[in-house]
């Protein structure tokens, strides 16, 4: 009788005490994340963390509008920068599988106009080369900026949050509407914005340049190929599959009603936009629904890609030997867009005007994370740690 009571109270204590832990943990982590939160003073944020497939926790800080004390909830949509990148990468390899090309094929083989690197005329670029950001395309500032097309009769903003854009660069000059136009005039000799100033130095391969522009270029050999729309090759292949309905990829596409606002500070608001080259940075979606691409991807979900196509995705395109130039391996190596960490993480940032996001897995341990906000943070990292240490629990 003794030793039943010892074994009650034993399997008594175990539940409790794992009971007590799953009630500390998320507190432990809102509290770490609200600190950040608070810190980087920001408009509004959510956090969802996951681990094989399932959510683990699910918390909101702030708002989506200020003015009216509107939560920022698992619903409410925002643009997410270039996390918008890793879509391109899903869809490069969908575009693989259903043999449109290779990673090693010619882009000239696929455009319908000759692109020319002033700096490199005979030189050949890859697709490989457009996805690890070594092409020699590079965005020149002037042009880039200009893609942006505001939206100031849609809602409510500040002038002094346009202002700012204007002093940095932003413009909505460009009457391109379309990738093939935006692209013929920027990459083609013949076009409106050619010039030396869009490419870098040496051959394609050589060295490393971060680059949107090169970036959604992919996104257009898949429209040449396909002949669908970026927006609809990634609607049929990855946002529909996942059920993802409240993402899009215009603001025309979207209920405004759910759609946070974009911050400069806690009081002045960004007018809503979109991009031309909108590929590399302007997916709008929610937590929730961002979440579910998460959990597909850090899963190797076959309703997206097959796992030959993970592996490719996912493996290091820089050896340590032969590095190109102006990128640092010890933090972190390229996959097909994707950030190969050195922490055991994979993941991308996304940053734009009143945007800071963050997706990452471990591949380890099988948990992931994401944090979406209505402001530009110039530093993410003591959100990111709390997630990445979080992640790494086995």
């Amino acid at each position: 009788m003794k030793t039943l009571k010892t074994l009650l109270l034993t399997v008594t204590f175990a539940l409790l005490s794992n009971a007590i832990k799953a009630q500390t943990n998320p507190d432990s982590l809102t509290i770490k994340l609200q600190q950040a939160f608070t810190q980087d003073s920001l408009p509004g944020m959510y956090v969802i963390m996951t681990n094989a497939g399932k959510t683990t926790y699910s918390h909101g800080f702030g708002y989506a509008d200020i003015a009216n004390q509107t939560p920022y909830s698992a619903n409410t949509v925002q643009n997410i920068g270039s996390v918008s990148k890793t879509f391109i990468a899903v869809a490069l390899m969908k575009a693989i599988e259903l043999k449109y090309f290779t990673l090693e094929t010619d882009i000239n083989d696929v455009l319908p106009f000759k692109v020319t690197n002033p700096n490199d005329p005979n030189g050949k670029i890859t697709i490989r080369e457009l996805t690890n950001h070594t092409s020699g395309i590079i965005d020149n500032p002037p042009i880039y900026h200009y893609s942006y097309h505001f939206y100031p009769k849609l809602r409510a903003y500040d002038s002094i949050s346009v202002s700012i854009l204007n002093q940095m660069g932003f413009g909505d000059k460009l009457k391109d509407t379309s990738l093939v136009q935006f692209f013929y005039n920027y990459l083609s000799p013949q076009g409106k914005y050619y010039g030396k100033a869009n490419f870098g130095e040496g051959p394609a391969g050589s060295t490393s340049s971060y680059c949107n522009i090169g970036s959604a270029l992919v996104a257009y050999l898949i429209e040449i190929k396909s002949g669908l729309s970026y927006a609809q090759f990634t609607k049929k292949y990855i946002l529909k599959p996942l059920k993802m309905d409240h993402s899009g990829w215009h603001v025309s596409d979207m209920d405004l009603k759910n759609h946070a606002y974009l911050y400069l500070d806690l009081k002045n608001r960004f007018p809503l936009y979109d991009l031309v080259t909108y590929p590399d940075g302007g997916l709008k979606t929610s937590p929730g629904d961002l979440s579910k691409y998460l959990m597909a991807i850090s899963k190797h979900d076959k309703k997206l890609l097959t796992e030959a196509s993970y592996q490719a995705m996912f493996t290091p395109q820089f050896s340590k030997e032969h590095p190109p130039k102006n990128i640092n391996l010890t933090y972190r190596n390229k996959g097909i867009f994707w950030n190969l960490y050195t922490n055991g993480t994979i993941g991308h940032d996304g940053d734009d005007p009143g945007v800071g996001t963050y997706l990452f897995f471990n591949a380890a341990t099988g948990k992931g994370g994401l944090f979406l906000c209505n402001k530009y943070l110039p530093n993410k990292q003591a959100i990111v740690d709390v997630l990445v240490k979080e992640a790494a629990k086995k």
